[in-house]
């Protein structure tokens, strides 16, 4: 059986980088191909849109092609750390016929994204939990050939609803497995452990998603902190040079945010950065 992990990572990001260092020993160790874009293929026009949108979540499209390749296919966001130690998700997911990703419609109520997208496409049965409509969160995607989601989807749909529905490629995926039926299934937190589920262990999961500001005070100081933590992670693993440098490279990408935002001189604001940001 033919795998494949996909992600997407455009440009020189350091987090980028760190997140793909992890990618490739992850493959490595499930036995499945690495494919990064690292440039887009679908070109989508977002004009005005009334919610965050970028044109970068259309790429997830690309996982219908790789199924015409491959029998399997993982995607994971690029802000995302997989521990080395993670177990195979492969292995523990083997429904093919199934799509599987965290449902955090259970934690988070999403029915005003459900109603949005209802409102474009039309009104479909959704899926239920514990009382709270069922939302797959986007980042992590396990899916096969049977289970037909990527084969319907298209840039069509996703062009009439990126200006006009947040989250416009999850909300679009999510109508689509209601509206025709396909099986879905929740994953556990430990497979795409975001802030939402608190802080106190997350290092300890499985795969590591930085979604939003991730587990740092504030969004600017994300990309800092995911080093920080990768660095720890894969302390001994990957080499002690080139984990300098992509901390290096995360922190004057952060200066030079801040350096902007700030009417300070520089010097005072890098002194009180150093002193009061980890890192």
């Amino acid at each position: 059986m033919k795998k494949a992990i996909f992600t997407l990572a455009i440009g020189d990001n350091p987090m980028y980088k760190a997140a793909l260092h992890s990618f490739k020993l992850y493959a490595q160790k499930v036995g499945a191909d690495l494919i990064v874009s690292d440039q887009l293929h679908y070109k989508i026009d977002i004009v005005n849109p009334k919610f965050n949108a970028s044109p970068a979540w259309t790429e997830k499209l690309r996982i219908g092609e790789l199924l015409h390749e491959y029998d399997r296919v993982l995607y994971v966001d690029s802000d995302i750390i997989i521990r080395p130690d993670a177990r195979d998700i492969f292995e523990l997911h083997q429904e093919l016929d199934t799509t599987y990703w965290l449902n955090e419609g259970l934690l988070k109520d999403r029915q005003a994204d459900i109603s949005l997208i209802c409102e474009k496409l039309g009104p479909v049965e959704w899926a239920t939990e514990s009382g709270m409509p069922t939302y797959y969160n986007a980042g992590v995607i396990l899916t096969s050939k049977e289970a037909g989601l990527f084969s319907i989807t298209n840039l069509e749909d996703l062009q009439l609803l990126c200006n006009e529905v947040s989250f416009y490629e999850q909300s679009y995926f999510n109508y689509c497995l209601h509206k025709h039926g396909l099986k879905h299934q929740g994953i556990d937190k430990a497979f795409n452990h975001m802030d939402m589920f608190g802080n106190g262990s997350y290092l300890d999961a499985d795969f590591i998603h930085y979604a939003g500001k991730g587990y740092a005070k504030t969004s600017r100081r994300r990309d800092v902190q995911f080093l920080k933590d990768f660095s720890a992670i894969f302390d001994g693993i990957v080499s002690a040079d080139e984990l300098k440098k992509l901390k290096e490279d995360a922190w004057q990408a952060y200066l030079k945010v801040i350096y902007k935002k700030y009417p300070l001189p520089n010097i005072l604001i890098k002194l009180f950065t150093e002193r009061f940001v980890p890192r």
